[in-house]
């Protein structure tokens, strides 16, 4: 008896290859058959009409404090996703001293924007060192599995103490005991190492991250820690400089790439494209080439749409925070807010006045914030109404700046009563990077090179800014379905950017394909219908932290290990997931 048959679906098999039509059967939660089965099953899914592809595997997440807590995993589990990796950037929660625990949440609250008051309500802290960490992750089952990477900030504060923090150099001893506890996290399964080198990456105090001025030395030395395992990648985060001129870019580089080869490890980097510096990821995908030239596997993690954020008067940030009049009313209710907000006199008085500095010394705010403001009607060039169904990629004439030409008014105004839409519960897109050109034609460039990884999803991080956890349903939806402004990609080329090639980057060979004898790891997908929501404000963190999900309609079931975990966009309560140890799986599966 066969548990799960899965009848007459198109199956995208993770390949890159063409869709073949068949039936797949699921037994002792691997793929036991493809092709015509004529056995019986606990149960079918009839798939006719329907897409099957493998489960999705995000590599860049930051469910690391959540999934300490947290069996659900969204928004991730609502996109399709059945292994999410963490740890990226750098940032993490082990190991660590008991003592360090508030450095470890105000690094993690700035740079990743997850509310403080849910991470030292939520995290159960029952661990020290990273295998620790790694055993009380696997004690949780969920609905996803996971897989975690050694951040570099909390294990240089383990080992350097205040001195990590204040950004002072490593000792050879720092190093040396760094190396020793990042090849014990390896040892006990962690999928790899990660760093942050990133400028607009602060704790909530308004610090650098510890890790953001690492010498060339600390960051080859802790690579070391690699020789002779035959798994694990590394990845990095940075700016890379180029604000400070050709010679800092190419330092910082060099130091990148050579932390890549001393871990002798496939790489990878986060590559966008940003306002300030537009032709930045063009020379970064060159050097990339050049590094892989030298037979570093390297790779860059690229997203398929703007790297924004949300703007509004639940979220993390908006235009008139830094306004004196809207400072007095900004500790009420949404409710009461806009109640004050609405009546034309308090108005008035909002639009006579200019913002205040948010940014500057004991603030986690990042200078971004203030050039922003400071350059509002240039920026506005860039404020979107996401819509419902969400575009995402918008002409210049819907901008707001646009609409307040059009419309005769001040920009401001346009902008304060757009954000009063909803009972105040609007949302402005704000498209950061990857949208210089207002459109994704740079984008589609990097997603087709043949370094390139999707990634930076940041899935469980940036809760109040956003919800890019969606992005593999965008993926499907935009790229190979919906998209009018320029050319598409085919699906059997996205379906394995999201699975096969993400699972033979991280050398998982037991998913990421539909093909006998792997994990039954599997999305059932109504192609017709799929189509992401727009993303909400919901307060369901611990502590009543509050968060942007995005839920899609159209995956008639994600399957984990042979179970059904989603089924038409909801929850089954079944818990299959758990922790993927790197090293020892793949002794397993090789064998």
């Amino acid at each position: 008896m066969l548990d799960l048959v899965i009848r007459g679906g198109k199956l995208f098999d993770g390949t890159g290859a063409a869709p073949s039509e068949g039936d797949i059967a699921i037994k002792d939660g691997v793929i036991a058959k493809i092709g015509t089965i004529t056995g019986e099953a606990v149960r079918e899914i009839d798939a006719r009409g329907q897409i099957v592809t493998p489960g999705f595997v995000d590599i860049h997440t930051h469910y690391d404090g959540q999934a300490s807590w947290d069996a659900e995993l969204r928004p991730s589990i609502d996109h399709g996703v059945t292994t999410a990796v963490m740890g990226n950037c750098g940032v993490g929660f082990a190991p660590v001293r008991e003592s360090d625990h508030d450095k470890l949440i105000k690094l993690m609250e700035g740079v990743e924007d997850i509310p403080g008051t849910a991470l030292h309500e939520g995290l159960t802290w029952d661990w020290e060192s990273f295998p620790d960490y790694l055993d009380a992750l696997e004690k949780m089952p969920r609905t996803i599995d996971i897989a975690a990477m050694m951040p570099h900030d909390p294990l240089r504060v383990y080992v350097m103490g205040d001195r990590a923090v204040f950004s002072q150099h490593a000792t050879k001893d720092d190093i040396a005991e760094m190396r020793r506890l990042t090849r014990e996290a390896l040892e006990a399964g962690a999928i790899g190492f990660a760093t942050g080198r990133s400028d607009v990456h602060k704790t909530a105090d308004g610090d650098w991250t510890p890790s953001s001025e690492a010498t060339r030395d600390e960051l080859t030395g802790i690579a070391k820690a690699f020789d002779g395992l035959g798994f694990g990648v590394v990845q990095a985060v940075s700016d890379f400089n180029l604000e400070r001129g050709e010679a800092d870019f190419d330092e910082e580089w060099s130091i990148v790439a050579d932390y890549a080869k001393a871990s002798g490890r496939p790489f990878s980097f986060s590559l966008m494209q940003r306002d300030f510096a537009p032709d930045q990821w063009l020379k970064l995908i060159n050097l990339s080439e050049k590094l892989k030239e030298e037979g570093v596997d390297a790779r860059m993690q690229v997203a398929p749409r703007a790297i924004g954020v949300f703007l509004g008067f639940n979220c993390t940030f908006h235009p008139f925070m830094g306004y004196p009049t809207y400072k007095t009313i900004a500790d009420l209710p949404l409710a009461e807010r806009v109640a004050r907000m609405k009546d034309p006199e308090f108005k008035a008085r909002i639009l006579s006045e200019k913002t205040d500095k948010l940014s500057g010394p004991g603030s986690s705010i990042p200078p971004l914030a203030d050039l922003l403001m400071e350059h509002i009607e240039m920026v506005a060039e860039k404020f979107f109404q996401i819509g419902n169904p969400p575009d995402y990629e918008q002409p210049a004439e819907n901008s707001l700046a646009s609409r307040a030409r059009a419309e005769n008014k001040p920009l401001m105004e346009i902008i304060y009563d757009t954000l009063l839409e909803r009972d105040g519960k609007e949302l402005i897109y704000l498209p950061l990077y990857n949208y210089t050109e207002l459109n994704y034609d740079n984008v589609l460039k990097m997603m087709e090179h043949p370094q390139a990884l999707y990634g930076l999803s940041d899935g469980g991080a940036h809760v109040g800014t956003v919800c890019d956890a969606s992005m593999p349903t965008y993926m499907i939806t935009h790229w190979t379905r919906d998209r009018t402004r320029g050319r598409k990609l085919d699906l059997p080329t996205v379906v394995r950017m999201l699975t096969g090639a993400q699972a033979d980057y991280l050398g998982m060979s037991d998913r990421g394909y539909l093909k006998e004898g792997l994990k039954a790891d599997i999305n059932i997908i109504d192609l017709d219908i799929l189509q992401m929501e727009p993303p909400h404000m919901e307060q369901d963190l611990p502590a009543g932290g509050q968060r942007l999900l995005q839920g899609a309609r159209g995956y008639t079931a994600t399957i984990v290990a042979g179970d059904v975990v989603m089924e038409d966009g909801k929850l089954t309560g079944a818990k299959p997931g758990r922790l993927y140890r790197a090293g020892r799986e793949q002794a397993v599966a090789a064998e």
